[in-house]
């Protein structure tokens, strides 16, 4: 049976129908896992959206992706975000990245082992456990799969932790820009230039703005969802050369925020940060921040938008599929033992 683990994977559902002359009828459907709970579960099929109530599931299985991205693709992408999201202090083993932000996200402070250590393997690992004890902080390392199995093989055999999985997903922005759109309330206003004519109260009021460095409340809702905001943190925030932070405000009080970036040789648009405050929840903000944050990196050159999302989050990873977005490929945060 399936699992939480399963969702934002391709999956096949064999569900019951109907019952003729005694016997239960079958029909079989495939797509991408966007939600499960307990009573029922949510496909993305190429003919839209498919809730199968539980009790209608036969067999279900998590089957391969119609294709992988190839080596070359899943290492440009992994640069890419590295860029959008840069650790101040770094070292390299070879071709592999060494990264530490005064331990402010899982990203930034861990090791990513995309191309040749120049050492062998277990030396390698071993490298990579001194540079972190030098620095006070446990060792982690991000191995994006399936490229770098034979690493986690390696750090198996030592006995490493491993976090949640965290799917990199992809978009074409025309795409984005269409889907988002549409998903936009028709009597909200897009940005501050729409405001004017807006209504004067409510969520009507609501008004986005990009702006090229984030303002004090912006920090404080960044630092609300990642407990706490070091200095290593403005740095991985705000040292990128093409970079906009969201703003939405409502009744003259910032009520949700994103962040985006363009990296990647100007290819890749990348999309972080995106978080609603509880109370302005379910009103369609978060939609209309990764709208303007995909415009902005559209009138570029930016061709493409990524994002990174645990895969247990399934309410994230049921907008951004909504949005257009599908699993590029997956990475695990391995954590050595104490």
């Amino acid at each position: 049976m399936l699992r939480q683990q399963d969702v934002g994977h391709r999956i096949v559902v064999r569900r019951i129908v109907g019952i003729r002359e005694g016997r239960p009828q079958f029909s079989d459907a495939l797509g991408e896992l966007v939600e499960l709970s307990e009573t029922h579960l949510t496909l993305a099929t190429a003919q839209g959206p498919l809730r199968v109530p539980v009790a209608q599931v036969h067999r279900a299985k998590r089957v391969p992706p119609t294709r992988r991205p190839t080596a070359a693709a899943v290492v440009a992408l992994e640069r890419a975000a590295d860029e959008a999201w840069p650790a101040p202090t770094r070292g390299r083993l070879g071709d592999w990245l060494l990264r530490s932000a005064e331990g402010w996200t899982g990203r930034a402070n861990s090791a990513l082992p995309i191309g040749d250590p120049d050492r062998p393997l277990a030396a390698a690992v071993d490298a990579v456990e001194r540079w972190y004890a030098e620095r006070g902080q446990p060792a982690l390392i991000n191995t994006p799969l399936p490229l770098a199995a034979p690493v986690g093989a390696e750090l198996d055999a030592r006995g490493w932790g491993t976090r949640p999985p965290t799917l990199v997903q992809t978009a074409p922005l025309p795409l984005l820009v269409s889907a988002s759109a549409e998903a936009l309330p028709a009597d909200l206003p897009a940005t501050a230039n729409d405001a004017a004519n807006a209504p004067a109260d409510g969520w009507g009021s609501a008004v986005v703005e990009l702006a090229a460095a984030p303002s004090d409340e912006w920090l404080a809702i960044a630092a609300g969802r990642k407990g706490g905001l070091p200095d290593a943190a403005r740095h991985v925030l705000t040292a990128v050369d093409q970079v906009r932070f969201a703003h939405v405000y409502a009744d003259n009080a910032l009520v949700a925020v994103g962040r985006g970036t363009v990296t990647g040789q100007g290819r890749w648009l990348g999309l972080s940060l995106i978080e609603v405050v509880p109370t302005a929840r379910r009103q369609g903000l978060a939609r209309r921040v990764i709208h303007e944050l995909v415009s902005w990196g559209a009138s570029g050159s930016a061709t493409h938008a990524f994002l990174q999302v645990e895969q247990r989050n399934t309410a994230a990873v049921a907008l951004y599929q909504r949005l257009g977005f599908t699993t590029h490929h997956t990475y695990l945060t391995r954590v050595a033992p104490h």
